[in-house]
């Protein structure tokens, strides 16, 4: 709705209810599973047979928690271990692009940002699918030259990583970028006559004022890392990560363990945007 165009009262209306019923939609699923967490029941449905946090704490079976089941503390720890590795390499290579594609000018620079954009465009399934064959083909060249067995190419953390780094890079670079555009190249100026050397000024002036995105697009990273599905189940090994877990459980009936794990990573997910958000404002 433009304000700036008269609007009659049951058109306002109307437009408030939209709005309001939009948020239920989004809200409802999400809210949810967030009850049935707490219900006392193997089903995560109705009736509502009361309220416990055995599927969190649980340690009797049927009432195994989510703290007390081996499989999805060990997803768990997986997904940490792979998000913190695409995040500290899709931060850094983010950095690094947003100074080329801010920075320098040079012949092709549209073509590689082009280039740059198109796993966004590309469904996660085809992206697995096509670094799955290009490293098995790759394994497959070197063991036959080699005599040698090049694990880290076949199904496992290692492409899981690489898979996911492909795409949530260009994310990184996106929300980097914007930050730099916004930086005064006079400061780095003022820095290098002042007897700073070219990389001195950058660290202590640019990635300063940098520093608050690299943090945002860190979070983002962990977060969209967390989540992935598509990508990772092309790529996975034996170590699955969290939600390739939740869907091998999922296979064979849903539980209020699942629904307990979800609402765990609505709250940390929440938790790092508002830290991200808060952090950000500070530095502004």
């Amino acid at each position: 709705m433009i304000p700036t165009i008269p609007q009659t009262n049951v058109l306002k209306w109307s437009y408030r209810a939209y709005v309001t019923l939009f948020f239920i939609y989004l809200a409802l699923p999400l809210t949810v599973v967030c009850v049935f967490a707490f219900n006392d029941s193997v089903f995560p449905s109705l009736p509502w047979e009361g309220f416990t946090m055995a599927w969190f704490f649980g340690t009797e079976a049927p009432f195994i928690g989510v703290f007390n089941e081996r499989s999805i503390m060990r997803a768990i720890g997986t997904s940490a271990f792979v998000a913190m590795w695409v995040a500290g390499l899709a931060v850094f290579v983010g950095t690094c692009n947003a100074f080329l594609f801010v920075r320098h000018d040079f012949r092709g620079k549209g073509f590689l940002y082009i280039l740059m954009l198109l796993p966004l465009i590309i469904p996660g399934v085809i992206l697995g699918i096509s670094i799955l064959v290009f490293a098995s083909s790759v394994a497959n060249t070197l063991e036959d030259a080699t005599d040698l067995w090049f694990d880290g190419l076949r199904p496992g953390l290692l492409l899981v990583i690489l898979g996911q780094f492909s795409f949530i890079t260009t994310f990184a670079t996106l929300v980097i970028s914007a930050r730099l555009q916004k930086f005064d190249p006079s400061l780095e100026e003022a820095a290098l006559n002042l007897g700073a050397s070219k990389w001195g000024a950058v660290r202590q002036v640019t990635l300063p004022f940098l520093f608050p995105a690299i943090m945002g697009a860190g979070v983002v990273a962990v977060l969209m890392s967390f989540e992935n599905f598509n990508t990772t189940l092309m790529l996975v090994g034996s170590d699955s990560p969290l939600t390739i877990t939740m869907f091998d459980k999922l296979k064979h009936g849903s539980t209020p363990v699942l629904n307990a794990v979800s609402l765990l990573l609505m709250i940390i997910s929440a938790a790092l945007g508002l830290l991200a958000l808060l952090f950000q404002r500070s530095k502004e």
